[in-house]
């Protein structure tokens, strides 16, 4: 029996009926009890116990000593045991005055001088007080600050500035989903349309395979980037931007009428958008635009011809049409000598895989002519497309690799092509477009002269 415990938390009379149960059990073994008397007891006040009462503990110890059998059996033994619950109670860390001595917690927070556990400071709620500095009552929804990440609205100008690089990469790739990755990034607003003006307007300065990517690029876009009004706001304005247009492309009406009849084949475009401009136009070249694209929705299968309206380019085209296109070249270039306009038109046929087919088709040509005012032009001009690179030296060596191949088919229409060729296997040497290797492969293609035979007499023999 913890006897602290019942001191503690009973009130004194419980105390004071405790011990005298006590004495009772004591007289029937004989022993004197511990109080005389319960005068004493009756005249205190009756309270709820922060602590073992000193006046009580004093008493019974001076009652117990002044007992005649104060050392025997029951009275020690009730002394001993009231004495023991103090004793044990006096070591207790408990707080005796209801508040405590100031001293930290388990967890470290509290304590005397101390405002709580480390850190507890970014845990406190933000002061919503309208006199704070910081207190701004637009942001406050229901008391509840809501944060959201926004991405900035762009200008025209930055528009411009990050759709350039996108599209110049696509015509690389030829990816539109690549393309739609990197449109995400971007918040466009209401300016969406500006998408389908920068890539036509940029397509404009580019080979119609690019147009052809862009017209692709369009379709794929439409829908998930671009809407059926916001094509017409985008040719609208282009119509508009006409007269700016042609100053750096010349053909931009014939161009933009292209593009709004492979709109209205691709259905990102209303046929109805042409009606609408009728006798509403001034300006002369948004009538040459307009006109063109009727024409072409008017033609008889119409809408099927305009999946090539941009031409078939580079590989698609078959080898004869691109051997005609590279014959047809030679010749124009022999009459104007105009080798820009020359590698202009090789550009055009966007087949740089394929122009070793024109160091064959220049030589040949070359060979045939047998003019050497020809052979100079033909030098000529592969020598500047040899420094620009248009024609790599590979090309040139596989090109003139394929002349002596079937030089003995060439020899039945011009019989001295062996002779011409070394001429002009010569004149290669010397504007740096074969080594000596070529050169002497060239020169072996005419054949070594027959010495002594039979019935020559010992003459050489031409």
């Amino acid at each position: 029996m913890d006897l602290y415990s019942e001191v503690a938390d009973v009130p004194i009379d419980d105390v004071e009926s405790a011990v005298e149960k006590v004495d009772e059990g004591d007289e029937t073994n004989g022993n004197n009890p511990i109080l005389a008397s319960s005068s004493t007891v009756d005249e205190r006040i009756t309270r709820r116990a922060k602590r073992p009462s000193k006046y009580l503990v004093k008493h019974l110890s001076k009652e117990g000593s002044s007992s005649p059998n104060g050392g025997q059996n029951g009275g020690a033994e009730g002394t001993s045991l009231l004495v023991n619950g103090i004793r044990t109670a006096k070591n207790l860390r408990r707080p005796r005055n209801g508040y405590g001595r100031g001293l930290p917690k388990k967890g470290g927070a509290g304590g005397k001088g101390v405002w709580g556990k480390p850190g507890i400071e970014l845990d406190v709620p933000e002061v919503m007080d309208e006199k704070d500095p910081n207190y701004d009552s637009d942001s406050l929804d229901n008391g509840d600050v809501t944060i959201e990440t926004i991405v900035p609205q762009l200008s025209h100008a930055e528009i411009n500035k990050h759709l350039e690089p996108i599209i110049l990469e696509y015509y690389g790739h030829g990816d539109t989903k690549e393309v739609a990755l990197a449109l995400e990034d971007y918040n466009f607003g209401e300016n969406r349309y500006l998408i389908a003006v920068v890539a036509i307007e940029l397509a404009m300065d580019h080979k119609p395979s690019n147009r052809e990517m862009t017209s692709v690029l369009l379709s794929d876009l439409y829908q998930h980037y671009l809407t059926e009004r916001e094509m017409e706001k985008a040719l609208d304005q282009l119509l508009r931007n006409l007269p700016d247009l042609v100053l750096d492309t010349p053909d931009a009406p014939t161009i933009l009428g292209n593009y709004i009849a492979r709109s209205v084949a691709d259905d990102t475009l209303a046929p109805r958008f042409l009606q609408n401009y009728q006798g509403k136009v001034e300006c002369d070249l948004a009538k040459q635009a307009l006109a063109r694209a009727d024409v072409l929705l008017s033609m008889k299968h119409g809408m099927t011809r305009l999946d090539n309206v941009w031409g078939v380019g580079g590989g698609l085209r078959p080898v004869t049409s691109l051997v005609r296109s590279m014959g047809l070249l030679l010749q124009e270039y022999l009459s104007s000598d105009d080798t820009l306009e020359a590698a202009r038109c090789l550009k055009e046929l966007e087949v740089p895989h394929f122009h070793h087919e024109l160091v064959y088709e220049a030589v040949v040509l070359s060979l045939e002519a047998v003019n050497e005012e020809t052979e100079n032009s033909i030098v000529k001009l592969l020598k500047s497309f040899y420094d620009s690179t248009i024609v790599t030296p590979d090309q040139m060596k596989n090109g003139i690799y394929r002349v002596l191949d079937d030089l003995d088919d060439i020899c039945l229409d011009v019989p001295n092509a062996a002779v011409y060729l070394e001429r002009l296997g010569g004149k290669c040497k010397t504007a740096g477009l074969i080594d000596e290797a070529m050169l002497q492969k060239c020169n072996a293609a005419r054949g070594r002269k027959r010495f002594v035979s039979e019935g020559d007499g010992g003459r050489f023999k031409d």
